[in-house]
């Protein structure tokens, strides 16, 4: 599997050690999310399953 290049934090997140945060990077089949102070660990997906886990979180039906 290549690992993506194209990671992105949230603008939330801020600048700076110490603000760790959830990335995420795409690539034409798969959305690959880490964790920015473990960027070894990611988890990859398909866009369907993340988009239900997502509505489900703003329905609070977690």
């Amino acid at each position: 599997m290549t690992t993506p290049d194209n990671w992105q934090k949230s603008s939330y997140s801020g600048e700076g050690d110490g603000n760790d945060c959830l990335e995420l990077a795409s690539t034409p089949t798969a959305l690959h999310l880490r964790e920015s102070d473990a960027p070894a660990t990611v988890l990859t997906t398909s866009p369907a399953p993340l988009v239900h886990l997502l509505d489900a979180i703003r329905a609070r039906t977690l």
